[in-house]
């Protein structure tokens, strides 16, 4: 309680801090010092995403901006800052576009926006994105518009920056009533974004077409102010709360933008060109912010085959936003879905997330026109896994030839809705854990229950029910196997260690002691190809995958450390394949047997610890995925 009313206080403290208020002539020296406070909208908004920072990686550029959000379309966001951001921060002409997110439904464009918005709400507070309005300004604008037209191009070579706009009606006024023109003495203050305060950030949504008034955009006459001062054109007379006009020095969003009335959609035309805007009876508007809409791929291209809105089109840069095609960055959009809700008490076994993603990312990808390449196995490259027969360097070929791909698909709602009815379902009942069946099986009565679409779209998602069931039947295999490998750990190693004497014989033409009779004998060629068959090395490839060992082997030596089978990623699930393969039949009576005897008992309660203490499994569901694999081995 009272570290609470601590912090409230503290709050008030900052919140202080962060006021300043000053002339035009305090102003111009902190202009001196730090011209950045001067600069225009899209170069704040590109500053405010790149001080988060900025990676530099194989596939790109990654902007941590977007990290904690947004998951799998990297791509499309570095093609959406360096393409638009960062050209329109230096001022060329993109800046005088209206950018439009153009995406499936779900996709994240909305999300987007929403971070910007917060975004530079953040950067407001921050030393670094502190800006300064001319105060009593109903659009609170930038100070250097009080200087006059005749002398900006010496004080723009002074200061290094540049000065676009003109004052509006209202701080016009007032510097000639208020301040008889003395533009040193206006008063400045400093200003802090905020959407709900509506400084700097607006949101424009249409209503009824019929009666949606422009005023909503650009303000109107207050009608009771009139008859005090004379005249429709005297700014005392105009409410400046437009949303153009709130929206000045930041962002405004246009929601439902192409389902606009013409007279709404012309509007945009001078502001996006020119920078201005026109209201009631005054000259035009400047107006420093940049205007973002979102729509869909159907709704945009309605609006392009309209010949009327052609004088539009030219002025909106579009950018794709697709569905993300990486499976492990799709768990992670469930993950933080499911983190924002109340959901408490039900656990979610490892891989069932996993198993709705390869359906999501399944039916969002392209049949490939290459051989040997079908979608699981374009899933798990896009996925960063690796794919016998191609290279990383592949992905980008495969991404440039596949145009489009990601703008059709399951959308996350749908998934993220499934999930959340078997969470529910689970969670009213005392076995409060769901699985992968338990999700795959809500995803089909879905498709069962969904009217809009066709008998062929249902068959083809049901068929990716079926590969994302048989994605999930390997890795409880997989997961199975480990945990029952743990459990002889002894004979594990013990197979490591005769494949590693016969594998140094083999490199060094040597022959092998036998440990029981100590005769020595040829490398047993069938004990290692036993081993090595289990991860795919061909008859060409052993001699080099031997060699590789024996290096590692020595460099182990020689470091002092003792090499295990944990020492070599893939020489370690050969010897566990190898091992599992061969305790097949034990893994078999063991896990299906409905009475198993002590010490079956006793294997199963190891490999049950083993998956609840190291991969994430609760008592309920590792029981559950012995039972299932038990199932799956008897096959």
């Amino acid at each position: 309680m009272e570290r609470l009313l601590r912090r409230l206080e503290e709050h008030r403290q900052q919140e202080s801090q962060l006021r300043w208020e000053g002339t035009f002539s305090d102003y111009l020296k902190i202009v001196y010092q730090r011209p950045a406070v001067a600069r225009l909208a899209h170069h704040r908004i590109y500053d405010m995403i790149v001080s988060h920072g900025v990676e530099e990686g194989p596939e790109g550029r990654r902007y941590r901006f977007f990290a904690n959000e947004i998951f799998g379309i990297d791509r499309a966001l570095e093609r959406l800052v360096e393409e638009y951001f960062h050209p329109a921060a230096r001022r060329l002409d993109v800046r005088k576009r209206i950018l439009l997110l153009m995406g499936p439904v779900s996709g994240g464009k909305s999300t987007i926006v929403t971070m910007l918005k917060r975004g530079l709400e953040a950067y407001s507070r921050t030393e670094e994105g502190a800006l300064y309005g001319i105060k009593g300004c109903p659009m609170h604008e930038e100070p250097l518009h009080l200087i006059p037209r005749e002398m900006r191009r010496e004080v723009e070579e002074e200061l290094g920056i540049p000065i676009e706009g003109e004052l509006c009606p209202s701080c016009r006024l007032m510097l000639k009533e208020q301040y008889g023109g003395r533009i040193e003495d206006v008063l400045v203050e400093r200003v802090i974004l905020s959407e709900q305060e509506r400084v700097g950030i607006g949101t424009f949504s249409p209503s009824d077409p019929k009666s949606q008034d422009i005023a909503d955009l650009t303000g109107s006459i207050d009608f009771s102010t009139i008859a005090e001062y004379g005249s429709e054109s005297d700014p005392r007379a105009y409410r400046f709360d437009g949303e153009l006009n709130k929206a000045n020095r930041g962002l405004m969003e246009f929601q439902e933008m192409l389902k606009l009335d013409e007279k709404f959609l012309w509007n945009l035309l001078a502001l996006s060109q020119e920078g201005n805007f026109k209201a009631g009876r005054f000259a035009l508007i400047s107006a420093d912010e940049l205007i973002v809409a979102h729509t869909n791929e159907t709704e945009y291209r309605a609006f392009i085959a309209n010949k009327k809105n052609e004088a539009l089109q030219s002025r909106i840069i579009v950018m794709p936003i697709p569905y993300n095609l990486r499976v492990s960055d799709e768990v992670r959009i469930y993950e933080k879905l499911i983190q924002q809700s109340d959901l408490r008490g039900v656990h979610i076994a490892p891989h069932a997330l996993y198993a709705a993603a390869v359906f999501s990312v399944l039916s969002r990808l392209k049949e490939s026109k290459r051989a040997g390449l079908d979608l699981i196995k374009k899933m798990r490259l896009y996925d960063g896994q690796e794919v016998e027969g191609f290279k990383p360097k592949d992905l980008a070929e495969l991404q440039a030839e596949a145009e489009g791909e990601g703008m059709t698909g399951v959308d996350p709602r749908y998934v993220i809705n499934r999930i959340s009815t078997a969470l529910i379902r689970k969670g009213e009942m005392e076995k409060s854990c769901i699985n992968a069946l338990d999700v795959l099986r809500a995803l089909k009565d879905g498709l069962d229950q969904h009217p809009s679409i066709t008998k062929e779209e249902r068959e083809r998602l049901l068929g990716f029910i079926a590969l994302a069931r048989q994605e999930f039947d390997e890795i409880a295999k997989q997961e199975v196997q480990k945990a029952f490998v743990y459990s002889f750990e002894e004979q594990a190693r013990a197979l490591l260690n005769n494949y590693l004497d016969n594998v140094e014989a083999y490199c060094n033409q040597t022959k092998v002691k036998d440990p029981i009779t100590e005769e020595y004998l040829d490398p047993d060629e069938k004990l290692m190809r036993s081993i090595e068959e289990q991860i795919g090395i061909s008859e060409n490839a052993k001699k080099a995958f031997r060699e590789e060992i024996l290096i590692r082997l020595s460099t182990y030596a020689r470091r002092g450390q003792k090499f295990d089978y944990t020492s070599h990623e893939r020489l370690r699930e050969a010897i566990q394949k190898k091992l599992f393969a061969d305790l097949k039949d034990v893994v078999k009576i063991t896990t299906s047997s409905r009475t198993p005897d002590a010490e079956q008992l006793r294997r199963i309660n190891q490999v049950v610890d083993r998956l609840v203490q190291e991969h994430g499994y609760c008592a309920t569901c590792a029981n559950e995925l012995l039972k299932y694999v038990g199932s799956l081995l008897n096959r």
